[in-house]
């Protein structure tokens, strides 16, 4: 037996490229494919009569001792009468049996608040500001409460439309923000293995919950509050007779038609006076893209009766040193006014009224001033340009409206003759 057992050599082995089976005895072989690229354990032997043949793994992957380990386990299944490879495949079920197992009692241990916790402590760094992850955290906690201390593998559909159905009239933004991180966590859930990969995502929406609940469009838009664009010439002459930092930060955002964040963090560096261009860096904005916006006369005019800083300090600095205003300054101004029908970013959805109804420019040209992407990946991929002077007598026209007499009536279209409204 000596003599006919552990023929091969682990050096043998490694550098072993002749086509064949090389025989290490025992039924153990090392089989090399006629191209050489593929190297495998094969145990060959008879059952009932029949030569059958089992494969071990490959040469890479097992070394000599472990194949002549699991070829020695197969001749103890022959000699007790057991077939190897139904052998295998009884001791796989039976681990796999056991690890279901595990996984059902880890998952019955395992709430929805804790896989709700571990998404936002993995993903908060890579958002952009606090007050995204504090977001996450609030509709997790206090909307999908109901769920924290469920297992995640019992959390069913009746269970999800149980923590929507209160706010899905009442606040559809927050609810349907709410039913997508729900679902976020139980996909997490389903990765960690504590859900069957099988079963379907309760809170998943098409297909499903669009079933069941009324589907957006149907519910109020929850967009932020925007004025008439017919009214905002009107409150333009009011916040620029108010002094101090606040209203001229607002009246920027406005002729510039820029996000809130956008404006409130310019510097005097992204600013060039001369060619009348404010750069806003790919960091603030929203898509993460550098974004160039044209400035009108008006723009200008706001600029250079501020204090100029040194070119990295704010254009709009808060009442901290080096900090840009907060939100709640522009909701107090908001108030002073007692303008309740409106919000900063409300804004940009009545420059982009104004300039889709009162208007000739083009869509393209509106979306692109709001930093809109538009188009399919191929008219992208060919667009290489962003269309700045277009945009720039875009601005301009919304300036000249924004100066307009709030009871002229009139609206001044860009190319052709002013229009009576």
């Amino acid at each position: 037996m000596a003599k006919s057992l552990n023929r091969l050599s682990a050096r043998l082995v490694s550098t072993l490229a002749i086509p064949g089976r090389h025989a290490d005895g025992g039924g153990l072989y090392a089989a090399v494919s006629t191209d050489g690229n593929r190297r495998r354990w094969v145990f060959l032997f008879r059952w009932k009569n029949r030569r059958s043949e089992m494969g071990l793994g490959s040469l890479d992957a097992v070394p000599l001792a472990r194949a002549r380990e699991l070829a020695a386990k197969c001749r103890l299944d022959l000699a007790e009468g057991r077939n190897p490879l139904e052998a295998r495949r009884t001791t796989q079920e039976a681990e796999q049996t056991a690890l279901d197992t595990q996984r059902i009692v880890k998952a019955r241990l395992t709430t929805f608040g804790e896989v709700a916790d571990a998404l936002i402590a993995s993903k908060s760094p890579g958002w952009r500001n606090a007050k995204h992850s504090a977001q996450w955290v609030m509709t997790l906690e206090v909307y999908a409460a109901s769920l924290r201390p469920m297992p995640v593998s019992e959390i069913t559909t009746e269970h999800v439309l149980a923590a929507l159905q209160p706010i899905w009239m009442t606040k559809p933004e927050t609810a349907v923000r709410t039913r997508g991180r729900i679902e976020a966590v139980l996909d997490v859930a389903r990765v960690r293995g504590l859900i069957p990969a099988h079963e379907a995502n309760p809170a998943r929406w098409r297909g499903h919950l669009d079933h069941l609940l009324p589907p957006r469009d149907k519910l109020s838009r929850g967009h932020h509050a925007a004025m008439p664009w017919q009214k905002v010439p009107a409150f333009m002459v009011d916040l620029r007779q108010r002094p101090g930092v606040a209203p001229r930060a607002l009246e920027w955002c406005i002729l510039t038609a820029a996000r809130l964040g956008e404006a409130l963090g310019t510097r005097w560096r992204e600013i060039d006076l001369e060619t009348a261009v404010w750069e806003c860096p790919g960091d603030r904005m929203k898509a993460r893209k550098p974004h160039r916006v044209p400035l009108s006369p008006s723009a200008i005019a706001l600029l250079r009766s501020l204090p100029t800083g040194a070119p990295d300090d704010l254009v709009f600095p808060g009442a901290k040193f080096g900090r840009p205003l907060s939100n709640m300054v522009m909701k107090a101004l908001f108030n002073r006014m007692g303008v309740h029908n409106a919000t900063t970013h409300g804004f940009r959805s009545s420059f982009r009224d104004w300039a889709g109804e009162a208007t000739t420019h083009p869509r393209e040209v509106c979306e692109a001033a709001l930093a809109h992407t538009v188009g399919n990946a191929v008219e992208l991929a060919y667009r290489r340009g962003d269309a700045l002077e277009k945009r720039r007598a875009l601005m301009i026209d919304w300036a000249t409206f924004l100066a307009a007499a709030p009871n002229a009536n009139v609206v001044p279209i860009r190319g052709t003759k002013a229009r009576a409204l």
